[in-house]
């Protein structure tokens, strides 16, 4: 070994060194926040100013740590395999060899060193330790970091730039890193290691989810709307809101698509009391609020701080001709969050049930095909597949508890509610008067 080959793989392991050093950068400037950084400020640590000011335009800072990185550990490699080729070369030749083979040797060599050496000195190592004290690191890499941008100028962001151009697709234009999908797999890894709740974990995914959800995909399609007409009387709209158990109800003039507000419960309630006589002679028109009225293409983020902002429960989702296509709560919006919201009184019902007098009492989503099996009769209809679809079609409306109808020689009566949204979960059916059918055993 002669003195230029020490001399060369001492440079080398010095560039591996600093490229560790930069991969620890990289690793702690990004993982620490800008929050983070505003407090050390506060706190008056040393660097904290730098480290605020790179933080305020990262990809900048970033991209020269990440060129800086690539550039030294490329060198290194390059290094060492000329060493490698100058130390097994002449050890392997032979007069009867070939070429070609001894060449393929000594790459293979070096190759296998600094995949082990960058693994180790590179990858794991300066990253673990930029992620466990990331503060630390930041703080102390906060002015080199600065100072070689400066040095370097737009050369780390012009290459960028070249990369974008080469890539199909729009490419990273702040550099490729920090993307949601990192994100998300940080989230997925502190729910492994146990750091965060599995519920925590989904929440947080959920977030992510609900920044891409538009109003569309979480309102009660207008099938589902429960509403009141215009000329019905606050007693009305009061019996009303107790069958349903909606406080909140759309009131609609000629039909749904001509919704001119939505009655309160509770100023229902408040206007009863304060004159009796109100609930028989005034009409619901005379106490309902304004209509708040959203596209169904409207991002459910922005629909939510838009309801916040107004202090409002409901809006109404119109689509792109004008009709209504149903309503959403703040409810809805915060379930695409926490998940579906129930209370004490949902349970899940029994398909089928016998009662006296041949009544069955079933699932408001047992398919009519088994409903027309338990009366021995054929129900052919097909709008709908389940038995609270064809209620609600030969109703005109959604039906709630006491509701009646008669088709297909059954009498179907609206049982129970259940659920947020208080949809009927059980209907009583009978054989209607007249029918030649016999009663189900």
């Amino acid at each position: 070994m002669t003195s230029n080959d020490v001399i060369l793989l001492v440079v080398a392991g010095l560039l591996v060194i600093l490229a560790g050093l930069f991969a620890s950068a990289e690793t702690a400037l990004s993982s620490i926040s800008r929050a983070r950084a505003n407090e050390l400020v506060r706190e008056e640590r040393k660097g904290s100013t730098r480290l605020s000011a790179i933080l305020a335009d990262p990809p900048r800072f970033l991209n020269t740590v990440m060129l800086l990185r690539v550039m030294c550990e490329t060198t290194a490699t390059v290094l060492v395999a000329v060493t490698v080729a100058h130390l097994v070369g002449p050890a392997l030749s032979d007069p009867g060899a070939m070429d070609g083979s001894t060449t393929a040797l000594e790459v293979l060599i070096a190759a296998a060193a600094m995949v082990v050496v960058s693994y180790i000195a590179i990858g794991v190592g300066p990253r673990t330790i930029g992620r466990q004290h990331s503060e630390r690191v930041a703080l102390a890499s906060a002015t080199p970091v600065a100072a070689l941008t400066a040095v370097l100028g737009p050369i780390p962001q012009l290459l960028i730039m070249i990369g974008n151009a080469l890539t199909p697709g729009r490419g990273f234009r702040e550099g490729p890193f920090a993307t949601e999908a990192e994100l998300r797999e940080l989230v997925d890894m502190a729910e492994a290691s146990r750091v965060i709740e599995s519920v925590e974990s989904q929440m947080i995914h959920s977030v992510f989810e609900f920044g891409d959800t538009l109003a569309r995909e979480v309102m009660v399609p207008r099938t589902d709307v429960v509403f009141i007409e215009r000329y019905k009387t606050l007693r009305q709209m009061m019996s009303l809101a107790l069958r349903s158990g909606f406080s909140r109800v759309p009131v609609v003039g000629e039909n749904l698509d001509d919704i001119i507000g939505v009655a309160y419960l509770k100023d229902v309630t408040k206007r009863v009391y304060d004159r009796h006589e109100a609930e028989n002679t005034e009409r619901i028109e005379t106490v309902m609020r304004p209509s708040f009225f959203v596209p169904d293409s409207k991002p459910a983020a922005e629909l939510m701080r838009e309801m916040q902002t107004r202090r409002m429960h409901v809006a109404i989702v119109v689509d792109e001709y004008g009709g209504t296509a149903g309503l959403v709560t703040i409810e809805d919006l915060l379930e695409e969050i926490v998940g579906e919201i129930t209370d004490e009184y949902d349970v899940e019902p029994v398909p089928v049930q016998h009662l006296a007098g041949g009544a069955v009492r079933v699932s408001s989503r047992l398919d009519i095909d088994e409903l027309g099996d338990l009366f021995g009769i054929e129900i052919e209809d097909k709008d709908v597949e389940t038995v609270g679809g064809l209620m609600a079609k030969h109703l005109g409306k959604v039906p709630i508890p006491g509701a009646e109808v008669v088709c297909e020689g059954l009498r179907l009566q609206a049982e129970s509610l259940a659920g947020r949204r208080n949809k009927v979960v059980t209907i009583v059916v009978t054989l209607a008067p007249g029918s030649d059918e016999t009663a189900p055993s």
